[in-house]
């Protein structure tokens, strides 16, 4: 019992920071610019609109998080603004997006592990278990509780920004001594709103997870400050990378290449300075990878037990073992994700990625959306705290950040909204369920 009592609060600054940044910066980044090559430099100002409109999300997130520190995150914040039918259809719809990340995040390892073993990229039937593995292996680190977890998120997190500052480094270093090499592959697309909206859409999902440090949010120390500051200091960085290391990657890759590329970055390398660099980027990316799955492995036990202990979802997914850790909850999603993967592989690596990635990015929306509104929703009822939605500030992000998710679901087309709107279906008979059910079982404390 003692273990379980020291694993609660067992995150800090550093740690949510960790969790904001791992989770942010995984395989999307690595990946995405294969994805947006047909959109020529119309891509870099999708990524302008997309880390503003992100900020904008993580600004909501940290209002919300200062103002409700004792709620158990967007669950609380969603509750308290719209009841608690439209709350579960949200969280249900984000439950889903997290293990679908954990399945995409796999199938992109496995991707970058092409460079290091070429067979696995003419070979599902290999590269399915390799994927499958990985992600046990994280769902048995977060069996050992969430300090454990918070420890290799910390020092995975450290090791992935490694890659990153090398393509920086590498991207200085062409504009001072070649840079004629940047007007050498500039993409010939027109500026194009449609492409833009179009781009956006498709790079939401790299930057999935400003809101990841209010999760877990009932074992953060000092919640109210920690929360907040976590979420906008990991945005901000996140944002930065991303778009340096992305103008390096359409600037100095050829765009027919970049669009034909499995591992666009190891590609990069290789250009200019030899397939062996190529390839120590690309470990370097696994790395990144594997950080962000043992974090969103993390998310994805937390709120399966949140949606337990709140009676929509069987009890047994609330329960935790003698490490504090929600046991059932972790090898339920790991299961589903399972699933998911091995469904994925029927065509490409690059396919499957892609296909993921924009359901994950549907699949997420309602919450940025509901979160946004529940800002005005709460100011306009006066149910603020002190610190919280009264200032004009609060509203104004509130807002832009609502216009930026319609921007996105503009952006997507109908396919995604489908995906969306079907996904929040699919839980309502788990709601109706648990309403009966709840009303002769005792809550879980």
């Amino acid at each position: 019992m003692r273990a379980g009592q020291n694993e609660q609060r067992a995150l800090g600054f550093w740690a949510c920071s960790a969790l904001v940044v791992g989770n942010t910066i995984g395989m999307g980044i690595f990946l995405l610019p294969v994805a947006l090559a047909p959109y020529g430099l119309n891509a870099l100002s999708a990524w302008g609109v997309t880390i503003l409109g992100c900020t904008l999300v993580a600004g909501v997130f940290a209002r919300l998080a200062r103002s409700f520190p004792q709620d158990d995150g967007p669950y609380g914040y969603v509750q308290r603004a719209f009841g608690e039918g439209v709350a579960f259809m949200v969280l249900w719809c984000y439950w889903i997006s997290v293990w679908l990340t954990n399945a995409t995040l796999a199938v992109g390892i496995v991707s970058y592990l092409t460079i290091l073993v070429p067979a696995l990229g003419a070979s599902s039937w290999l590269s399915a278990p390799i994927a499958l593995a990985v992600l046990w292996i994280f769902v048995l680190i977060n069996l050992r509780g969430i300090r454990t977890a918070a420890w290799v998120q910390m020092v995975i997190t450290a090791l992935k920004l490694v890659p990153q500052f090398a393509i920086l480094l590498l991207g200085a270093w062409q504009l001072a001594v070649h840079p004629a090499v940047y007007a050498a592959h500039v993409p010939a697309n027109p500026a194009s709103l449609h492409e833009v909206m179009a781009a956006s859409a498709i790079a939401l999902f790299a930057m999935l997870g400003v809101e990841c440090a209010t999760i877990p949010a009932g074992k953060v120390r000092d919640p109210a400050r920690t929360i907040p500051l976590a979420t906008i200091v990991g945005t901000l960085m996140t944002g930065l990378v991303y778009l340096g290391i992305s103008a390096v990657a359409i600037f100095l890759i050829p765009q027919r290449e970049l669009a034909a590329s499995s591992a666009p970055f190891a590609d990069l390398f290789g250009r200019f300075l030899g397939a062996q660099y190529g390839q120590l980027v690309g470990a370097f990316v696994i790395v990144s990878a594997i950080g962000c799955l043992n974090g969103w492995t993390l998310i994805a036990g937390e709120l399966t037990q949140t949606f337990a202990a709140r009676g929509r979802l069987p009890r047994i997914l609330a329960r935790a073992n003698s490490r504090a850790a929600p046991a059932h909850a972790l090898v339920l999603t790991g299961v589903l994700a399972s699933v998911m993967l091995l469904m994925s592989y029927s065509g490409s690596l690059a396919g499957a990625f892609t296909f993921l990635s924009i359901v994950v990015a549907a699949a997420c929306l309602p919450l940025y959306f509901a979160c946004s509104l529940a800002v005005l929703v709460l100011r306009r009822r006066g149910a603020a705290g002190p610190s919280g939605l009264r200032t004009l500030l609060g509203p104004g992000v509130a807002l832009l950040a609502t216009a930026y998710c319609v921007f996105v679901v503009v952006g997507m087309g109908a396919k995604p909204l489908f995906w969306a709107i079907a996904l929040a279906l699919a839980g309502a008979p788990f709601y109706l369920l648990s309403a009966f059910a709840r009303r002769w079982q005792p809550e879980v404390r």
